[in-house]
């Protein structure tokens, strides 16, 4: 057996042993959309993710398998590239009894500054609804590098509906507002989503209305450059002593460099200031959550304020709670709970 068929048929019986696993922990978290595949093998850098497309009574109608190949650390002839992965795609849909034309292929790069969410136009648009729990969202497979739902992020959206309740919720880099969502579903009194993007405002005004959200007043999104709109509203909080939000979602870009503002976002290196400009909005016994991608952020609790005015910062690292089942093989994110003690 060659390297490549070897290769092939490891794969294969890794993704048939996740994917009969996770199927049964699907059905019990009534969730459609969940990742079978995390690079689980070193020699085969891939993840596949599937979608279960539901129809109008709730039930699955269709079933697609989202396969990002990582770039490799060497390189490699693109020819002998592209059979390897036409073989990888070709066992997945095999193994996961699905047609080979419902393997999405897509390959991830490192960023360099490129704004990730420019539309590819592909030539047949692949969209759908999945289902996560008690909400629903639309998902796009082939126009763009992500399909608008951030499956990692599944476990805040559950803990949101648990406890939104009559809360004033700020989602900044909101993206599609699957969080706003999630608020919106646990009986949050305002969610104000904020993002500099159209195109996602407009997908998130769709995922709100999916799940029977249709108050704008109440479930305002805004378009706005998210450094920008905090700075303006803590002077505003400062001086006028605006209202306050109870619970701040803040899960930006490692790196942004986007045409519509002249600012950079770098991650890495201006965290601090995003969280305490969003400590400085939030209310008596607010609650911030910051998550981040990115593997190089060096988190230090001495850059973040220890008291905003009378109020004491408390910091938990929650991110052990917040990785889902099907996503602990990789730390995929990190995220820090920060709470005002009234």
């Amino acid at each position: 057996m060659d390297k490549l068929q070897s290769q092939a048929t490891m794969f294969a019986n890794r993704l048939k042993k996740r994917a009969l696993y996770l199927k049964k922990w699907a059905a019990r978290q009534n969730i459609t959309a969940y990742r079978v595949y995390d690079r689980d093998i070193p020699e085969i850098p891939l993840c596949v993710d599937l979608y279960g497309m539901i129809g109008h009574e709730g039930a699955v109608v269709d079933t697609y398998a989202y396969m990002a190949r990582f770039e490799r650390p060497y390189e490699k002839d693109p020819a002998e590239e592209d059979a390897w992965l036409e073989e990888m795609a070709a066992r997945a849909a095999q193994t996961l009894d699905i047609p080979r034309d419902h393997v999405i292929l897509r390959t991830r790069k490192r960023q360099k500054g490129a704004n990730q969410y420019v539309k590819t136009h592909a030539p047949d648009a692949i969209s759908g609804v999945v289902r996560e729990n008690t909400l629903e969202f639309g998902v796009n497979l082939s126009d763009y590098l992500d399909t608008g739902l951030f499956m990692d992020h599944r476990p805040l959206r559950q803990h949101l509906t648990l406890i939104s309740s009559g809360k004033r919720v700020l989602n900044l880099f909101g993206y599609t507002g699957t969080l706003t969502c999630a608020a919106a579903k646990g009986g949050a009194a305002f969610v104000q989503t904020v993002d500099l993007s159209n195109t996602y405002l407009d997908w998130a005004g769709q995922n709100l209305e999916l799940n029977g959200f249709t108050d704008t007043k109440r479930y305002p999104r805004t378009r706005f450059d998210v450094v920008e709109f905090l700075q303006i509203e803590s002077r505003k909080r400062a001086h006028n002593n605006a209202q306050g939000f109870d619970i701040i979602l803040l899960d930006p870009p490692t790196f942004s460099n986007s045409k519509k503002t002249e600012a950079v976002l770098d991650t890495n290196k201006q965290w601090p200031d995003l969280v305490r400009n969003c400590l400085s909005l939030l209310t008596p016994d607010g609650i911030l959550y910051f998550s981040t991608n990115s593997r190089k952020i060096s988190f230090d609790r001495e850059r973040v304020p220890a008291t905003i005015g009378s109020r004491a910062v408390s910091v938990l690292d929650v991110t052990d709670r917040s990785i889902p089942e099907d996503f602990k093989a990789h730390r995929i994110h990190r995220c820090w709970k920060f709470t005002l003690n009234s």
